[in-house]
């Protein structure tokens, strides 16, 4: 329903906008004028509510489009709303994001408030926060002007001063990048002096002044009021303070304002987005008229129903009144969570996935597969590019046209000359990138800087990579490498699959969504901190499950790396939802009970024995508590003990290399007959399976140790690491 196109619809009457709506959707059009708050769920067609709403005000004679302001927060939003109108039969209302609405308004009323032309505004601030940090002394690289920026903006919108903004920050927990508070306050101060200087404003000066001019100017305040009647905002949760200060000033005494929302959808709140003046609507408006929107026809059942759990489940959903939504859509498939052991592994096995989809029919274009942190992409790049798959990144560059990543190649490539084999290929990479920003360890702060700092691990990476395939290479054939991916990675620009993050994918919408790394540490970010922060992060993961129309796949790796310890667990979030997460047949390195595993892994482990919670994670991996007695068959356990010493001696290497005991304990008590179960196994991961795989099998099913350790596997010396 939310989903048809207006302009087929030749609507002339009042009576003829409201064909079609759902029962709570008509209730929001015929709302009489006043303050009207609407709790908006995911795919319950809000857009459509509000544009009827205008239009059959308009139809009806209450309202005159030209006394009609609706804003938005982007200007893509701001033209569907026009389009929808237009085919509603209505033309003249203005719709316009909070930015394009003041500054018209600016440059109209400056010559009378203050005389001559509106100043210039800023196209980006980074060049006077360059030099407004180089006055002040400070060395900042370009990662950290663009962070230092962001606070600048939060400042601002925030009604914060240089006086003013220490104990603000102080109390919001703000961590500006590479300055304390005090710090940040001079830098602030500093910053205005130079668009002083310079004569120009930025983005958020243009809100400030107009509500400056709009306070003091009386006679100003009246003609805004006088032409604009009646407000519509959308998406109200992420409305930050200065906003909010803008909106009172073009409401003055009048309530006529319809604002729509979902607190369930607040992601920004980094940024001074509040849900605060949502939430509080109605006591401000004690008279005003209350709707929720909770019939989701974008998403099947199955993925409504894994998304309501989801939200529901945090410990300020009451508080937040997240709608718990109800599907119209025919049912689909269940949403799956697979597991795999490493993240090439998952980023390949996503890419095999949307392969198939599409040779199955389902077009590139609504295929999406979304992360937490743009870090992610660079694997899904290049697995989609090794399967032939076309994608478009979303909100950010393709890893390679970052330019901590070009600037970091550059400095490689010229080191490659002069590579003498002195130092391993791995340190040899970090050493020569540090000229790029590398540090070993990693930034304190988030944003930009630590998105860098991680593109910056992605090619240390894969040095390491390279040379566990090909053990004699050096720089120049890490710098061939890297071109090979770099060119492979030029898809043509058609409609392809959308790798984007899951705050660029807010507003969008796709058949299949794919979201990988759903670990925690990375949904919820490990950078979160306090229940405010986590609950975001929840929120977050929840925008994303509702992006899915039909099909809905999670994934997470247990390591970074292949052949690494299995250290990540599945997102606490998805404990809510473990009884409704199907399992794949095939999963990671053919684990077929890894995702079953998995949902189970994101609630309390206990023992087996006796039901204790598992403290350890030794007693994770075997399934029970330190002080119950072992359940495996002792001659299985020796047998594999014995060949584990026999195997660590002859590749010289400590016996924990080859397995550790508790890697050794497990697999003796769940006797694997398959390789797929064996891989299941945490501290099996895909290289010790091809490595020992064959010989534990032989071992569990009986086989002696002589008759395993006579022949020792070609790939065995590749394991040492």
């Amino acid at each position: 329903m939310s989903g048809t196109n207006p302009a087929a619809y030749p609507l002339l009457t009042a009576d003829a906008v409201l064909a079609g709506l759902d029962p709570e959707q008509r209730q929001v059009a015929t709302a009489p004028p006043g303050p009207v708050c609407v709790l908006a769920g995911a795919g319950t067609g809000k857009t459509r509510a509000i544009t009827h709403r205008i239009a059959y005000a308009v139809h009806s004679g209450l309202h005159q489009p030209q006394r009609v302001l609706a804003v938005t927060f982007t200007a893509r939003a701001a033209g569907e709303m026009r389009t929808r109108l237009r085919g509603l039969g209505v033309r003249g209302v203005q719709a316009r994001t909070f930015h394009a609405a003041a500054l018209r308004q600016l440059h109209y009323f400056w010559p009378q408030a203050v005389g001559g032309a509106a100043p210039e505004v800023l196209a980006q601030k980074a060049p006077a926060v360059a030099e407004a940090v180089s006055r002040l002394r400070m060395r900042f690289d370009r990662t950290a002007i663009r962070d230092l920026s962001a606070e600048i903006e939060w400042a601002k919108v925030s009604l914060l001063t240089a006086e003013s903004y220490p104990d603000a920050a102080r109390a919001a927990r703000r961590k500006p990048p590479g300055v304390d508070v005090t710090g940040m306050a001079r830098v602030l101060d500093a910053y205005e002096e130079v668009k002083h200087r310079r004569g120009v404003i930025d983005f958020e000066d243009v809100l400030l002044l107009t509500v400056g001019i709009l306070a003091d100017r009386d006679d100003i305040a009246r003609a805004v009021r006088d032409q604009y009647r009646h407000f519509v905002v959308d998406e109200y949760q992420d409305v930050n303070a200065l906003q909010q200060r803008l909106l009172d000033l073009w409401l003055g005494e009048r309530c006529d304002v319809c604002v729509v929302g979902d607190p369930a959808q607040t992601i920004y709140s980094f940024t001074g987005a509040s849900p605060r003046y949502l939430l509080g609507f109605r006591r401000r408006f004690p008279d005003a008229t209350m709707v929720r929107l909770v019939r989701n026809y974008r998403s099947s059942p199955e993925i409504v129903d894994l998304a309501n759990r989801i939200v529901s489940s945090g410990p300020q959903a009451a508080r937040d009144g997240a709608v718990q939504l109800r599907a119209q859509a025919d049912p689909g498939p269940r949403p799956l969570l697979t597991s795999h052991p490493d993240d090439p592994s998952e980023a390949a096995a996503v890419a095999a996935r949307a392969k198939a989809l599409i040779d199955e029919g389902t077009l590139a274009g609504q295929i999406a597969v979304l992360f937490r942190i743009n870090a992610q992409s660079e694997a899904i790049e290049h697995a989609l590019a090794d399967q032939g798959v076309p994608y478009l990144v979303r909100g950010g560059e393709r890893f390679f046209a970052r330019k901590e990543v070009r600037d970091a190649i550059l400095l490689l490539r010229g080191a490659a000359r002069g590579d003498d084999g002195d130092k391993p290929l791995g340190h040899l990479t970090r050493d020569v990138m540090t000229g790029a920003g590398w540090t070993p360890e990693p930034p304190s702060g988030s944003g930009a800087v630590r998105e860098r700092w991680e593109s910056l691990r992605a090619l240390a990476q894969l040095a390491d990579d390279l040379l566990e395939t090909v053990p004699e290479a050096r720089l120049p054939e890490l710098v061939a490498e890297l071109d090979r991916r770099a060119a492979e990675q030029h898809a043509p620009a058609v409609q392809g699959v959308t790798l984007a993050s899951l705050h660029a994918a807010k507003g969008l919408e796709w058949d299949v969504v794919f979201i990988v790394g759903c670990s925690d540490g990375l949904i919820p970010i490990s950078m979160a901190e306090g229940l405010d922060d986590i609950e975001e992060e929840r929120r977050l993961l929840y925008v994303g499950l509702t992006r899915a129309r039909r099909r809905l796949e999670l994934s997470f790796a247990g390591s970074r790396a292949p052949g690494g310890r299995a250290t990540r667990r599945p997102s606490r979030f998805l404990a809510a939802g473990s009884d409704v997460l199907g399992e794949q047949a095939q999963v990671g390195a053919g684990s077929r009970g890894a995702s079953r595993r998995a949902t189970k892994a994101a609630e309390r482990a206990q023992c087996r024995s006796c039901g204790a919670q598992l403290g350890t994670a030794a007693e994770r991996k075997t399934g029970r508590c330190a002080d119950c007695p072992p359940t495996y068959d002792e001659a299985t356990f020796d047998r594999l003990r014995e060949w584990r010493l026999a195997v660590a001696r002859a590749a010289s290497v400590p016996a924990y290399v080859v397995f550790t005991d508790a890697t050794l304990t497990a697999i003796a008590e769940r006797e694997p007959g398959t390789e797929a179960e064996l891989s299941a196994i945490s501290g099996v991961g895909a290289r010790k399976l091809a490595a020992y795989g064959a010989d534990v099998l032989a071992l569990v099913a009986g086989g002696a140790v002589e008759s395993v350790v006579e022949t020792p596997s070609p790939t065995r010396d590749s394991t040492r690491s």
